[in-house]
């Protein structure tokens, strides 16, 4: 069932790519989101310590900066935190700067328009930083001073915090992700359980266990099961009516022929007598209605035991030909079974070993074997061979008219292994005498 291009693979491989394709544009968004959020927050921290400077500043009667020696931030104070800040008094042309930025040089704003706010993301000295400016007017005790204030964070902190819901956010859609899959795996061998139980019953039925789908399922189906065995039931009827009628054909043809071959009183196989001529009429009948009747390669046709037919074939011949003492090998496997009507095993294989019986001087050899599809049967005997192997496949040809028959049989077969998408070879066989071999395939 799960072929390289089941309807289970093509939903597993559809819906696996759709989810992922949603988890990755859901989480790509949610990450996209959180980082904004946290830049935001970041640069509102940045902002509230520019407010805090604003309220600690002052310019003295000469118009310069006079800050705390501390603020409410502590990471201002303490050399190297990650949090710098510094004020440029543009009037003046003089700075301060946060006892944390002793020794650094921190990417600080300069440019920035007087009431304006400005924040950006800056890469120095091999590092990244989150900063913020603001540019202020500042008057007080009758001194007014251009100022710039800028705030700089290290912006490790950030991408940590980012880091940390970029993991978890992705080890939870992961997890999300597995499981929704495990669910789509379970939901969809249980949506196409109907489909599995119809195809092990198709296969029943090939395997001759039963004659049509008998379980029930869903509505969707139901109309598809009921239309197969619809099928089924008119083939089989079909099958049945042609071969009675070809059966009360050949009932009805055999008396005729019998009562004219019995009226004329010539010898039957005299060439060139009525009777001869009744006889090979006899031997086309029976030709035609075997090629007609013949099943040919069917995949509802049971599996028919091979050894078994061989061997009941085999006994009916020894009573045949009890006067010419002849011997059976057989090599053929007790289990080997084919999906083969009993009515075209018995027409292949016994007119494959009448014909060799006809011909063999001590001994007739049978061998069968199976390889995948394919079944391969030979009979080899010891007599004479044959002469013609392409005229003996032809119908009324005989190898030697001293031998009772019309020629037909090997042509029956030939039709017959035709229809099993086979072939029949002649050849010569290892005990010197003739070689039949067929070669049967599955439908």
């Amino acid at each position: 069932m799960r072929g390289p291009d089941s309807i289970r693979g093509r939903l597993m491989v559809g819906a696996t790519v759709v989810l992922i394709a949603f988890v990755a544009s859901a989480g790509w968004a949610v990450q996209r989101a959180h980082e904004q959020s946290v830049r935001t927050a970041r640069f509102a921290q940045l902002q509230g310590t520019v407010y805090l400077l604003l309220a600690g500043l002052e310019l003295d009667r000469r118009g310069a900066l006079v800050l705390p020696p501390s603020f409410p931030e502590p990471r201002l104070s303490f050399p190297g935190s990650g949090l710098y800040a510094n004020i440029a008094n543009v009037t003046r042309r003089e700075g301060w700067q946060s006892p944390s930025s002793v020794g650094l040089e921190p990417p600080f704003l300069r440019d920035v328009a007087i009431g304006q706010w400005r924040t950006e993301i800056v890469a120095a000295g091999g590092r990244d930083y989150l900063v913020i400016g603001y540019s202020v007017n500042w008057t007080e005790r009758a001194q007014t001073a251009a100022l710039v204030l800028s705030v700089v964070e290290d912006k490790a902190e950030f991408d940590q915090e980012v880091a940390a819901f970029q993991r978890t956010l992705w080890t939870w859609l992961g997890g999300a992700a597995v499981l929704l899959l495990v669910s789509q795996t379970l939901l969809l061998g249980w949506g196409l359980a109907p489909l599995r139980r119809v195809a092990h019953e198709l296969r029943r039925i090939e395997q001759g266990d039963q004659t049509g789908i008998e379980g029930r399922y869903p509505v969707e189906i139901t109309a598809l099961t009921t239309r197969i065995n619809t099928l089924i039931h008119q083939e089989r009827t079909r099958l049945t009516k042609y071969r009675e009628a070809l059966s009360f054909l050949a009932h009805s043809l055999k008396t005729p022929l019998a009562v004219l071959r019995s009226a004329l009183g010539e010898p039957e196989h005299l060439p060139g007598t009525v009777s001869d001529q009744v006889a090979r009429m006899d031997a086309i009948v029976q030709h035609q209605l075997a090629r007609a009747a013949a099943s040919g390669a069917s995949r509802f046709a049971p599996w028919l035991p091979i050894a078994p037919v061989l061997e009941r074939i085999r006994d009916s011949l020894l009573k045949v030909y009890a006067e010419r003492g002849l011997s059976f090998s057989f090599d053929v496997p007790a289990g080997l079974a084919w999906r083969l009507e009993e009515g075209d095993a018995f027409e292949i294989f016994g007119n494959v070993l009448d014909n060799a019986c006809k011909w063999a001087r001590t001994r007739v050899a049978v061998s069968a074997r199976r390889e995948g599809d394919v079944l391969f049967v030979s009979v080899d005997d010891d007599g004479p061979g044959f002469g013609d192997t392409r005229a003996v496949l032809q119908l009324h040809v005989r190898g030697d008219e001293k031998i009772p028959g019309h020629g037909v049989g090997l042509a029956v077969v030939n039709d017959l292994v035709a229809g099993h998408d086979g072939e029949l070879v002649l050849g010569r066989s290892a005990l010197g005498g003739g070689r039949v071999e067929m070669t049967l395939r599955m439908a």
